[in-house]
């Protein structure tokens, strides 16, 4: 049997955090065989009341951790509950997104991989999020090909299922708030030949609410990433 920690961030998402556990409690009640099991929700200093939400409805659900942190993007928070997950000496890390996009009916075929694969991984070869968002995810996939040398479909999914020692075998190599936490795991599995595999995933339109990362803030997220990319590239 093996523990999991389904490690969702989520910053003003009142309109949508009630939905987003309804759907992946089940999940975690149904792979809680050792009760270790845990759906950890980290709120990122929302400015509504997602948290106030989380933290009642823990009170009905024993398996819902939730957890707050002052306000630092949506990569320190995903980075706080990989090491929340390390510290709880979990097997297995599951990481979604709090905004309704992602398909809960899918993780179980990610989870029957996982003796196969140290790391399953969301493809989003359709994207419900609009042309502009796929150009970005082809151009980061672009980057990573020209600077790290590998070629992978998606460097970002939020839906990806790993083993706990391999997320704190790569954790140390980022800064503590690094803000794309999740392309640079992607791309340590990939370089260093660790046993990762990609699948097709939905990825459907926003349920409710407003993305926090609008395409100024992208744009400035993509200038420091090539910066930082050939930091860490320095260092591989």
């Amino acid at each position: 049997m093996s523990s999991l920690y389904i490690i969702i961030p989520a910053y003003n998402e009142s309109e949508n955090i009630e939905k987003t556990i309804s759907d992946w409690y089940p999940v975690i009640e149904s792979h809680n065989e050792e009760g270790n099991s845990r759906l950890v929700i980290i709120n990122d200093g929302s400015k509504d009341n997602t948290y106030d939400l989380v933290c009642r409805l823990a009170k009905k659900h024993p398996l819902l951790i939730s957890l707050t942190k002052p306000n630092g993007g949506h990569g320190s928070t995903v980075l706080y509950g990989y090491r929340y997950a390390i510290q709880n000496h979990a097997d297995y890390i599951f990481q979604t997104d709090s905004d309704g996009q992602t398909n809960s009916g899918e993780f179980e075929s990610f989870w029957e991989k996982r003796d196969l694969y140290d790391a399953v991984l969301g493809d989003r070869r359709e994207r419900g999020d609009g042309k502009s968002r796929k150009f970005v995810e082809d151009t980061v996939c672009f980057l990573l090909r020209i600077i790290f040398g590998i070629k992978v479909p998606d460097a970002n999914a939020p839906f990806r299922l790993m083993k706990t020692e391999l997320v704190d075998r790569y954790i140390g190599k980022l800064p503590e708030n690094y803000n794309i936490p999740n392309i640079m795991f992607t791309t340590y599995f990939v370089y260093y030949r660790e046993k990762v595999a990609f699948f097709p995933i939905t990825f459907q339109p926003r349920k409710a609410g407003t993305n926090s990362i609008n395409l100024k803030k992208i744009a400035k997220i993509g200038i420091q990433a090539v910066r930082d990319f050939h930091i860490l590239k320095k260092e591989m």
